[in-house]
């Protein structure tokens, strides 16, 4: 490893630029990037930078701790952040220049408190909820919402940049009805004396399969990060390059007889004698334990070689059979990565996990160094 680092998750800055050019091909308007969860387990900030130079107009946050972390790491670009508690006091964001996501009146008022005492405007983009049920302001909270808006707006206390809301993805159908919901909150904004800059609902799935749902701007996730939102389709079918490989070493070897039990609980035993090896990564870092026994595989030079043995805290074992003599200490192991260049791709993790890529990435550990890479490592 480059770095010495026994575990790293490596993070292709021209992956990231080429997905968000994809995107923003693909779509004609803003490309608003979302780095949640530090990046969806890549490194919010490593993201960012490359998001926007691929052409991102905007960043996105859930939580307002992570934009201001952003503007700490020197990303001056437009940032978005859309979920608040209710004690959460909008100064620093105010001072920051953040654009806050304003789901009902509360919020709002909270933010004109803010921008007052800081001295300077705020700028907001309104929430709303269509259908999907979760954050957003609803239908019989829009007229209000949006008259206060037009009143702050005129007073000069906070600017109304946006408005957007969140698909539910649940099938054409519902997705076309929450469209005709937002257009109505659009034309409601509109009568009340605001004019949205950026109007956004779709999302990554949203994004790449139903141009009807662009409107002026979108916001992307796992997309940016080149993994696919669709159980059916792959990365590369979508014209995305996996960011994140994750990688770690052999740090020991031993060769072992037939009748050999791995790791606790003996739930594996070599039937033949073989080789194994040590691999420094564990379920603290993200690798599920329940993928233990389950069939999932990593690569040791250039080969797929099996996972056996329960996954440990901190290590798991890796048959590596064949390739014995052939490998040392300190030989390189990627869990998983672009598929295009002999990689386990990660959805063969979550489809053992029966969950979704999104939870895999995002719950990579934290003593796994993101290190952010400008070239292509086979």
């Amino acid at each position: 490893m480059r770095t010495g680092s026994m575990r790293v998750a490596e993070i292709s800055l021209p992956a990231i630029r080429q997905n968000v050019a994809h995107v923003r091909d693909l779509t004609g308007g803003a490309v608003i990037v979302v780095v949640k969860a530090d990046g969806y387990g890549h490194g919010a900030s490593i993201v960012a930078e490359a998001a926007l130079a691929g052409g991102a107009a905007m960043i996105a946050t859930a939580d307002l701790e992570e934009a201001l972390a952003l503007r700490e790491a020197g990303i001056e670009a437009p940032i978005l952040c859309w979920l608040h508690g209710v004690r959460v006091d909008f100064a620093d964001a105010v001072a920051a220049g953040i654009e806050i996501g304003v789901s009902h009146v509360q919020q709002l008022e909270a933010l004109a408190d803010a921008a007052r005492r800081v001295g300077r405007g705020a700028t907001a983009q309104l929430k709303i909820d269509t259908g999907l049920s979760r954050n957003g302001a609803a239908p019989d909270e829009w007229r209000t919402l949006f008259t206060r808006a037009a009143e702050l707006s005129r007073e000069g206390l906070v600017r109304v940049r946006g408005i957007f809301s969140h698909l539910a993805n649940a099938g054409d159908e519902n997705d076309r009805a929450q469209a005709a919901r937002f257009d109505e909150a659009i034309a409601m904004l509109r009568e009340a004396g605001i004019d949205p800059e950026l109007q956004h609902l779709a999302a990554s799935a949203a994004t790449l399969s139903s141009p009807h749902l662009r409107y002026n701007a979108v916001r992307v996730g796992i997309a940016a990060y080149g993994l696919s939102p669709f159980a059916d389709k792959t990365s590369a079918q979508l014209g995305l390059v996996p960011a994140m490989t994750l990688r770690s070493e052999i740090v020991a070897l031993r060769g072992v007889p037939a009748g050999t039990g791995v790791s606790y609980g003996f739930n594996h035993v070599c039937e033949t004698a073989t080789t194994l090896a040590l691999v420094p990564m564990g379920y603290a870092d993200g690798m599920p334990r329940a993928l233990n026994g389950a069939g999932a595989w990593v690569t040791v030079a250039g080969e797929p070689r099996p996972i056996v043995g329960r996954i440990g805290m901190d290590q798991f074992i890796v048959d590596v059979g064949p390739l014995a003599g052939r490998v040392g200490l300190g030989e390189p192991v990627v869990l998983f990565g672009d598929p295009e260049l002999g990689h386990p791709p990660v959805e063969i993790w979550a489809g053992l996990m029966r969950t979704i890529n999104y939870e895999i990435v995002s719950g990579i550990g934290p003593r796994v160094l993101r290190v952010a890479a400008d070239g292509s490592e086979a």
